[in-house]
């Protein structure tokens, strides 16, 4: 047939030769950079490595880097073998389907470690070197034992098996597989388990002896009977004896009739009045809001499950057959263990009954059934009346802050008004009084003018007068003064 046309390459570049090497190489497994990928001024256009070629290194290269001797692979070594028919004949998957073999190889991959190092560390339940992550991997793609004991039948053929296969074959000979890892996740993962567990007991444990021991929530609860049964006079409901908790949450639903405030906003305002030991029940019950995220059936079911771990650990401990192996440390170092997990989970089974009665108890001290509300369900109403007695207490306070703002600024806006008035008053009297000075003052003149003769004088305003017109004014008045025959 006739060769494939060429494809044109850019910048002017030219196909690189074809080599020929007498013996099949070992392949180098790098990522190619095409020529599509590359800029104008990119290295690789202008390489010219043509020039390095001599035979002697060729030689040396096919005897030093041929594939011809089977060496053992180290796991991270990734050649690219399959386009030999004869390798890719001897990499077909033998005993694992393809996906199994594919999840196997990604756990592989994320790990890197050496297949002997991995089963190590199972077999001597290394501490320092296990990680949960690791165990619950190995648990989850792990092949079946079936799987394992025929794969550990090809062990004579282990360098043409693949990767997973081969990684199969190392683990087959550890004893008890499974058995030993689902241990060995459970003591990876018991103090953790334990920690959730205990808070959740005790929480619920403290809040249920906080309820019965709490004065001040006593004392609520009968003056919402009290208020009740006067509320309900005459209906079906009048003269309760008591009432269901949740009920408690329903007194912020009770408007007032100008529907400005609630039952609840009233009630806390007579506490704050004339009951103030009642305010502090919410200090009393530190332990609802927590026991309200407690849910019964999780709590069981985790201590069941704690409980099932424990008895599969003892019967494999009992049951794990002898061995020689120096390695295994399995029964060393997990019979110590067993036994410390069945003395913390005998504990927190105690604790837990002694939950159960309490909550049993409270239900009888309260009247309701523990069987029917469950411990979540009663603390969450509890919880929910706390938070919203406290925001109630809050509005209260707020409501007479500004009631009191409120009458400062009238306080003071009528006082202001007063003092204007006052002033107002004042200023009235003041300009009375000068008026009536002015009067008087006018007639104690005339009275004095009259007397004096000054009233009938000239008492136009006079200008002044030249010096020289006065002194003849002068002369003129002595003449007419001194000469009295003259008239």
């Amino acid at each position: 047939p006739p060769p494939p046309p060429a494809i044109k390459l850019p910048y002017g570049l030219q196909q690189k030769k074809t080599y020929k090497p007498e013996v099949v190489m070992k392949r180098v497994n790098w990522s190619k950079i095409v020529p599509q990928e590359m800029a104008e001024n990119c290295f690789w256009i202008k390489v010219k490595e043509e020039k390095f070629e001599s035979p002697d290194l060729f030689a040396q290269l096919s005897l030093s880097f041929s594939s011809k001797t089977k060496v053992k692979k180290d796991m991270d070594e990734t050649d690219d073998r399959k386009a030999l028919q004869f390798k890719k004949k001897a990499k077909e998957l033998r005993i694992l389907d393809s996906k199994t073999a594919q999840n196997m190889s990604i756990f592989l991959g994320s790990f890197r470690l050496p297949y002997e190092e991995i089963r190590d560390i199972i077999l001597q339940v290394d501490e320092e070197r296990l990680s949960e992550a690791l165990i619950q991997n190995l648990i989850k793609n792990l092949p079946e034992q079936k799987e394992l004991s025929a794969l550990a039948e090809l062990k004579s053929e282990y360098e043409e098996l693949c990767e997973s296969e081969q990684f199969g074959i190392v683990m087959s000979s550890v004893k008890l597989l499974r058995s030993r890892l689902n241990g060995i996740l459970f003591k990876l993962t018991f103090e953790e388990q334990v920690n959730n567990i205990r808070p959740d007991i005790m929480n619920v444990t403290f809040a249920c002896e906080e309820v019965k021991r709490s004065e001040g929530f006593s004392r609520l609860l009968e003056m919402v009977l009290l208020v009740g049964n006067y509320m309900n006079a005459g209906s079906r409901n009048a003269q309760t004896f008591g009432f269901n908790i949740s009920f408690l949450c329903k007194l912020r639903d009770t408007k007032s009739t100008d529907q400005k405030t609630t039952l609840l906003h009233f009630l806390v305002e007579k506490f704050e009045e004339k009951f103030t030991e009642i305010l502090k029940f919410p200090d009393e019950l530190e332990h609802v809001e927590s026991a309200s995220k407690v849910s019964a059936q999780i709590l069981k079911a985790s201590l069941d499950t704690m409980e099932r771990h424990i008895e599969r650990l003892e019967n494999d401990i009992k049951n794990f057959p002898k061995t020689d192996d120096s390695q295994d440390k399995f029964v060393q170092k997990m019979s110590g263990f067993s036994k410390h997990s069945r003395e913390q989970y005998e504990k927190l089974s105690i604790m837990h009954k002694n939950m159960q009665k309490l909550y049993e108890s409270l239900g009888s001290y309260f009247a309701f059934d523990p069987h029917t509300v469950s411990i979540e369900d009663f603390f969450i109403e509890l919880a929910n009346f706390r938070t919203l007695f406290l925001e109630a207490v809050k509005e209260n306070h707020k409501k007479r802050e500004m009631e009191e703002k409120i009458k400062r600024a009238k306080l003071a806006k009528e006082k202001a008004e007063r003092e204007k008035q006052e002033r107002q008053q004042k200023k009235k009297q003041l300009i009375d009084m000068n008026k009536e000075g002015d009067e008087t003052g006018v007639m104690d003149s005339l009275m004095e003018a009259l007397q004096s003769g000054a009233a009938f004088r000239d008492r136009r305003k006079r200008t002044p007068r030249n010096d020289h017109r006065r002194v003849g004014l002068e002369r003129s008045r002595s003449r007419h003064n001194g000469n009295p025959s003259a008239l």
